[in-house]
């Protein structure tokens, strides 16, 4: 904020005055601003796991089964690593050429029937149904908004794949990419240190509603900060 200067006069009476010290700065929120959920805030909510799933995940398809799937009365959560979902629409960096696992398809589609954009559009990849845990039975489908959470950053997204019935850890080009992790489909992505965390019963739609997902996952985290 600009100051205007003193008039020569004022400066003098301001020599002659006792010295004070300079208040304290204090912060006020705007009126009718709702706190922002921090990562510090979510992960101290998921410090302990209460398992919902009759088994444990891979992270990899070399590693071993060592992930469990948490719950709480408002979301299940994993912690695991991050590897690259480009499937989807083809883009410019999801296509064949650059991921050879590529698939043009996504297990939801957008409002217009299109595939998803996994470039453009964060969303994470939850397992197939199986007998170690079925994700519809707790409330998780096409659609539903998830925090996903890496060191300090979170991002919000939305339900958009599923994947192998026994690995875990998985999410688009768009939300690596927002979380600061390299979203290359060959190399990128990271090998743990990455938290999942899915609001029961919730839902964006249309799915590929981007901002949508990021008030709503707002809204939700914050609910889940304050009440479990």
């Amino acid at each position: 904020m600009r100051v205007q200067s003193l008039t020569l006069a004022a400066a003098g009476a301001a020599l002659l005055a006792p010295a004070t010290l300079p208040a304290p700065a204090v912060s006020f929120a705007a009126p009718g601003s709702r706190h922002r959920i921090t990562a510090t805030d979510l992960l101290a909510r998921v410090r302990d796991c209460d398992q919902v799933s009759k088994g444990r995940y891979r992270s990899d398809a070399d590693t071993a089964a060592t992930v469990p799937v948490c719950g709480t009365s408002r979301a299940v959560f994993w912690k695991a690593d991050l590897d690259i979902d480009c499937d989807g629409r083809p883009t410019a960096h999801c296509n064949r050429g650059a991921d050879p696992s590529f698939s043009a398809a996504t297990a939801y589609q957008q409002s217009n029937g299109r595939q998803l954009n996994a470039e453009k559009l964060p969303y994470v990849v939850v397992p197939a149904p199986s007998g170690r845990w079925n994700h519809w039975a707790s409330g998780v489908r096409g659609g539903t908004v998830a925090a996903v959470i890496y060191k300090d950053r979170v991002q919000y997204a939305v339900v958009g794949d599923t994947g192998p019935r026994d690995i875990i850890g998985e999410a688009s080009y768009a939300t690596a990419k927002a979380l600061g992790v390299d979203p290359d489909p060959l190399v990128g992505g990271v090998p743990s240190g990455v938290t999942y965390i899915v609001f029961k019963d919730s839902g964006v739609d249309p799915i590929e509603d981007r901002a949508e997902a990021e008030a709503e996952g707002e809204r939700l985290a914050e609910e889940f900060v304050e009440g479990g």
